[in-house]
Parts: structure tokens; sequence; C-alpha cells
């Protein structure tokens, strides 16, 4: 019988093997898990050298002991677990029985920012959460809306309602009845005890996904105040609420791709983790010797509240440190390098967290992916802007050399106005009127965007084509990490819940593109929908591994300038159906990642969204409406308040540069920027060297290289300069390389925490500047030197490089 018995194909952790039987090997000409390395080479933020199996470190180490996976003498003790044991979370290492389940994550920046324990019955679903989260719901979206049409302005982050719910919170627990109700069986209370962590979370959450409000808006803005349509309520709140929500059913796709996979580490929801623990005092016992996490935070928050009013208020020029343009104000050569205005921000540094912080938190973002971006910025826009720019490519030598406006032929603003008709571009006035000139960088950035466009596809494919097919089979039970371990107590969310919401949001926004002539075809909508379904997967992707998001309107206005030209309401609403599709999937997905760290229930998470998002819909639309009737002379340059639509203005050109005048008569052969076309093969050739070196060479800096961020990571510019990308280098480099490197403790119980502070002290003390001294009549301004001297530039002026020609205008003498 013993004869006739299968063959096993695996053997038990447990099971006691006859060596005698086995012939002695030693170091094999292949290492046997070399395919655990190629496994991970495609997750940078993986330490292949720390975390290679045992058998892999004998290959190179020959008789020197393999380390284990993380080294304990780097782990403080708030940070340090029992068991080091953690396994990869990849399916293919799934086939054996012996399953090695995680104690911890691999990722040292998750084990410094989460907690590995859970309480199920902690309460979550509150009268109390509601309440809060519909409040902060009204507050956040309802001032960032009012404010966002003003200059100058300030911006109600998710970390202030994050800092202030709390005390809030607290208080609901000490005031509230604690009276039990029974209702149809449920058993509830307004005060079900202590304010909890995951109540916190919940109404943070709701904070977040509202604090840009309703991108339609801009289109709603846009046909009243530019084209002078009206539109009545209804179209309003069916745009909003089909265009801001279609994407939270296709976030529900992007669950088995980013959100359950622990290689996906999402380091923006790190920071939010590691803020919650410590201000909940959740996070493990104290250590002797050092400062508790509560205290560093307080401290730290503390110090950016009060530095932040010298260079954002008494010391304006700290911030805009343009220093070298002091020495020459009036060199234009000078200011076009050093400037931070108009300038390429040459002089590096400033001393204004919120201008280091402009693209991110530096604090948080991986090192490699600053890299990438740092040595992009330096080639794109220190080498190459410069000798395009004096050589006056593209007549740029006659505009500034780094603005976010477009001009005309007497270098004057661009006046989108002037070539409509009836909401309809007009040839007749185009050509009486001027042709289009971008500054040097506005052109790179456009280049920049083509490149990035189809880098994102190669590179996904490459890299990550056998993740993806492989998790399209995937469930949550497949994830073997503890986190993944713990949610699986929770139920998921079904996936006709998601299927049912964007079914409902789609049949708002195809009635609202039809109720008004918007000159959008419903199969036009639909193609933006599929577009953003298909690029939902990558750029997930790319942003929980890298921090990075990758600007996308560039490319939706270019392929609606092609598909319907001559319509810029079209091409915007376009633009809003496609990149907002897919924009509220990844902040979604990256929520759900939130939750998934602070283990909240799936189905509570995806309704506090869904509720928070539909709210804000139908309150920013009441409340930008209610503006545009009743203040005086809103989106003018002149405008008392100071309510001059600075943002709308620009969305609203970009209307009439892409729908109206068209990418045709810009960028197609024979255009005048016809040459940044080259960007599109660069884009779909320049990964693939890269992958191959990084496939030969596993444990080289080559698998570092990632050309989707080399290209995305500059989407900030114009109108960011230099100081803003060097500075945020710089400081990415102290801390996360210098720090994480050599002071790997402090690193792990402090760095987020700081990011954290930072960013919460800037925020509060914009708030209390704004309102304390700037929103009364006329202001309370410092007037003085160090408030003054870096407005009085070449730079400040924008001034170009060559004044006009003798004939008035700049480039041909007639167009079409």
């Amino acid at each position: 019988m013993a004869a006739l018995e299968e063959p096993r194909p695996y053997t038990s952790s447990t099971e006691q093997i006859d060596l005698s039987s086995l012939r002695a090997r030693h170091v094999p000409d292949v290492p046997e898990d070399i395919d655990f390395l190629m496994e991970h080479l495609n997750d940078p933020n993986y330490d292949l050298n720390k975390s290679r199996p045992p058998s892999f470190a004998s290959v190179e180490k020959g008789t020197k002991k393999a380390k284990s996976a993380y080294d304990h003498s780097e782990v403080d003790t708030e940070s340090h677990f029992e068991s080091d044991r953690y396994s990869t979370s990849r399916a293919e290492s799934r086939n054996s029985t012996a399953i090695d389940f995680d104690d911890e994550s691999p990722y040292p920046e998750v084990r410094a920012a989460v907690s590995s324990v859970d309480d199920p019955s902690m309460p979550v679903n509150t009268f109390r959460m509601w309440f809060l989260g519909i409040i902060f719901v009204l507050l956040t979206s309802g001032l960032n809306q009012i404010f966002a049409l003003r200059y100058p302005s300030i911006f109600v982050t998710g970390i202030v309602a994050q800092l202030i719910s709390l005390p809030f919170g607290r208080g609901l627990a000490i005031i509230l009845p604690t009276k039990r109700f029974n209702t149809f069986g449920y058993v509830w209370s307004f005060n079900p005890g202590p304010f909890t962590i995951k109540e916190h979370v919940c109404i943070t959450v709701m904070a977040n996904v509202v604090v840009g409000g309703a991108y339609s808006t801009e289109v709603i803005l846009t046909q009243r105040i530019f084209y002078g349509q009206t539109v009545p309520m209804s179209y309003q709140m069916l745009l909003a609420l089909g265009s801001q929500i279609l994407g939270f059913s296709l976030g529900g796709l992007l669950r088995q791709f980013v959100v359950w996979p622990s290689s996906m580490i999402w380091p923006g929801a790190l920071v939010n983790s590691a803020l919650f623990n410590t201000l909940h005092k959740n996070y493990g016992k104290r250590d002797r010797g050092h400062i508790t996490r509560e205290r560093f935070f307080c401290i730290a928050m503390a110090c950016s509240f009060v530095w932040y009013w010298i260079p954002g208020y008494l010391f304006t020029a700290l911030s805009m440190f343009n220093w070298v343009c002091w020495i020459a104000p009036n060199n234009v050569v000078v200011n076009a390098l050093f400037g931070t205005n108009t300038g390429l921000g040459m002089s590096i540094l400033t001393f204004d967290w919120g201008m280091i912080a402009f693209i991110g938190s530096p604090l948080v973002t991986p090192w490699w992916s600053q890299m990438n971006t740092g040595v992009a910025f330096v080639i794109m826009f220190w080498l190459v802007a410069p000798i395009l720019y004096f050589s006056n490519v593209w007549n740029s030598a006659y505009f500034p050399i780094s603005a976010y406006i477009t001009w005309d032929n007497t270098g004057a603003p661009y006046q989108a106005k002037a070539i409509i008709t009836d909401g309809i571009f007009d040839p007749v006035k185009y050509a009486a009127y001027s042709p289009v000139f971008m500054s040097t960088t506005l052109a790179l950035a456009y280049g920049i965007a083509f490149a990035a466009f189809p880098a994102v596809f190669v590179h996904t494919f490459l890299w990550f084509r056998k993740d993806i097919v492989r998790r399209f089979r995937n469930s949550l039970k497949d994830e073997r990490d503890v986190h993944s371990r713990l949610m699986q107590y929770y139920p998921e969310v079904p996936m006709w819940w998601y299927g049912i919401v964007g079914a409902i949001a789609f049949a708002f926004f195809c009635t609202a593109i039809e109720i008004v002539p918007t000159q959008l075809p419903i199969w036009a909508a639909v193609i933006g929908i599929i577009l953003a379904a298909i690029l939902a997967i990558p750029l997930a992707m790319l942003q929980a591994i890298t921090n990075q998001q990758v600007p996308t309107q560039v490319m939706h206005e270019l392929i609606a300038g092609y598909m319907l030209p001559g319509r810029p309401i079209a091409n915007v609403i376009f633009k809003t159906i496609a990149f907002i599709t897919t924009n509220q999937a990844i902040n979604f997905a990256g929520d759900l990642k939130l939750g998934h760290y602070m283990k909240v229930p799936p189905r509570i998470m995806f309704s506090v969204q869904v509720v928070a998002a539909a709210i804000a819909c139908v309150w920013v639309t009441v409340v930008q409406d209610w503006m545009l009737s009743n203040i005086e002379d809103i989106c003018t340059p002149g405008q008392k308040q100071g309510f001059r639509c600075p943002g709308s203005t620009t969305f609203a050109t970009a209307s009439v540069i892409w729908g109206g005048v068209g990418p045709s008569r810009l960028f197609s052969p024979g255009a005048p920027y016809s040459g940044l076309l080259w960007f599109f093969p660069v884009g779909i050739l320049a990964p693939i060297p890269f992958y191959l070196l990084a496939r030969r060479f596993p444990l080289s800096f080559w698998r570092y290289i990632n050309i989707p961020v080399f290209f995305a990571g500059l989407g900030a510019m114009p109108p960011a300069s230099g100081i803003n990308y060097i500075s945020w280098v710089m400081w990415g480099f102290i801390f996360n390389y210098c720090i994480r490197r050599f002071h790997f403790r402090w690193w792990m119980r402090y760095n987020y925490i700081l990011s954290a502070a930072l960013d919460a002290g800037v925020a509060v003390s914009m708030v209390v500047i704004f309102f304390a001294l700037q929103l009364a009549k006329g202001g309370i301004e410092v007037i003085w030197w160090g408030n003054t001297v870096w407005m009085e530039t070449a730079d400040a002026n924008g001034m170009p490089f060559k004044p006009l020609p003798e004939s008035g205008f700049v480039g041909p003498a007639s167009w079409s």
C-alpha cells in the first residue's frame, strides 16, 4: 500500500525528515531563493539586503551568519515586538502548508507608526462620530470653498480637523447622557463610553474626503463668470454628485491591489496613523531615557506654530528666500535663475515649512522617490530650461522664464474671453487677437506630462503585471500580514455596494450634461470614465509606494481637445469626469488603507466616505452659488475683499487653450510647440533600460530608478520653483537617509510624529494669522525691508530676458 501512495508535493513544518538520505550540498550554482529576490525587486521600500532568506545570504557571505528579518538593535522598545517573524505577503509562497504568518510588518515605516493589536469591541459607529463628522464636513468644505476664491488665502487641511475634533469628542463623552436605547432590537446610546481612536479616525476621514470640495464647482464658476452662462441649481447639484462620487465605486476595485497588500504602505496614511496613536496614548509603554511621543509632538507643534509667524508674517523674505536677487535686483539673468516668483529658484533655501512641504512632507516620502524627483528637477529645470530660455526657443525669452499663465503676443496675460462667442471658440476673433505663448517652464511641464502618461503604463506592465494578474484572484484571506489577519474579523464591503453607488452617480452625471447644453456627448463621458478606470490601478500603486501623485489633467485636456475641438465647456467637463474619478478612487483607497491600519470596520469606512462626499457636494455648490450671486465684482482683479479667484482663472484659461484654441494649433506637427511631442516616445522607452538593468543587477541602485516618478514628481512646476524642490529633497536626505540610516531608533520613534507636528503647527498658525490679522478690512501689514526686499526685484515683477521687438508684438504677423 505504501508503494501506491501518491507522493506529496510538500512537507509539514513540523515533520521529521530523514537527513541521512539527502545528498550534502554546499553553495549552489544558482541560489534556490533567487525567486525571493526577483519577487520583491519591484518594491523599492523592501530592503533586500536585510530581508533575504538565510540561504541567499549564505551565497554572498559564505559562512557568515545570515541576518534576521530585521536587526533588533535598530529598533527601540516602543517599536519592538516579541516576534520578528514576517512574511513576504506574496501569494506565490503560499503553496506550502507550512504558512509562517506575519507577526509584524517587514517595513520599518509601518512598524514605527501602526499598532499591531485591535479591540473589535471598541465603539465606532456612534452618534458623536456622525455628529462631529458632519459638523467638520460642513466647516472644512465650506471654509475651503470660500477661501479658494480669495487671494491671499488659506487651506484648512485634514490635520486641523484631526487635532480639533479630539477635544470635542472627549467633551461629548463627558456631557452626553449614557442612557441606553433599544430600537428594533438594536441597543445603542448617545454616549457608549470614552471617545475612541476609531471614532476619531472616522471623523478625520470625513474631513479628509471633503478638503478639496467638489471639482465640478470650477466648471460651474467658469460657465457663469467667464462665459456668462446661466445654469440651474439642479444641473449644479447633479454635476457635483455625479462627478465626485463616481470614483468611490472605482475605489472598491482597488482594494485587492493597493489596500490589502502589505507592500502598499501608503506613507501618507502612516503619518495619520502615527499621530492617532500618539494623541490617544495607545502606542505602547514608555521608555526611560527619551521623551515620549506625546510630549515630543506637543513641543514640535508649538515650535512650528511660533516659528511660522516669522516667515509667514513678520519676515516674509525668509519664505520667498531669493537672496541672490537682493544683491542684483535689476539683473534679469540673475533673477531668472535665482528668483522664486518667476525664476528657477537656484537660491535653494527657504525657512518656511509651508514652502518646504509645498509638494508634500519630505519626512514622509521615501528617500529613493525624492532622489528621482530631485535629479529630474535639476536636469529638466536647472539645465534644460535655461538653455531653451536664453536661446529664445518658442519666443520664450520675451516672457518670464517661469509662470503658470499663458501670454499673448504683446507680453500681456492671455485674455480667454477675447476669442469666445456664446461659449464657442471663434476663429475670427482668434485671428484678430493673438496666438498663445507659454513660459519655458510651463511648456516643459506639458512635455513632462506627455512623458509621464505613457511611462506609467510601461512601468506598470514591466514591474507589476504579474502582481496585478494574480491579485485579480485574491481576497483579504490570502494576505498574511498581521493587519490583514486582524481585519478579517470585520465583514468586507460587497462589490454590489460599489456598483449601486457607481450606477447612481453615472445616472446623475449623464442627466446633468443633457439638461444643459454642455456640448459633451454621453459617449465622450463614457470614454473619460473608461480612461479613469484604466489609470486607477497604476496611479494608485505608484502613490501607495512612492507617495507621489501623477498629474493627468493635461492628458485629459489633450485628448478632449482632439476629440471635441472648439468646445471649451465640453473640454473641462471631460477633464473633470476623467480626472476626478481616478483621483477620488485613489483617495478612497488611501483612506481605506488608513482604516486598514487603524482596524476600522470597512463598511463603516465606506459609509462615512460616501455620506461625507454627498453632503459636501451639496454644501459647496450652495456656498459657491451664494458667493457668485452676492459678492460684488467677484473674480475680478480689483475685487475689494480679495475674491479674485486665481485658481479658477487658471482653470478657465485652460478651457480656452485646450478646448478653444485646441492642441492642434499648439502641438500638432508644424505647430509652435510640436517638438514637445517627442516626450511621448521618451516616456515609452525610458523605463525599459532601467528595468533590464535592475533585473541584471538586483541589489544595485537601478531598482530605485522610477521613470513615472522621475517625470510626474515635477507636476508642481510651475508655480513651484527650485526652493520648493531642492529644500524638499535636502530635508528628505537628512531625515529619510541620514537619520534613518545612522539614528534608526530616533527615526522610528519620532519621524512621522515630527512631520505631523510641523504640518499642524503651520496650519494652525496660518489660520490664526489670517483671521486675526489679515481678514479685517485692509488687514494689518508689517511694512519693513524684510517684507518688501523680495518684491523689489525683477523676479517679483516678472521681467523678461528680452524686450518686445520694435513691431510691438512677438511671433508671426498672421495666424489662424
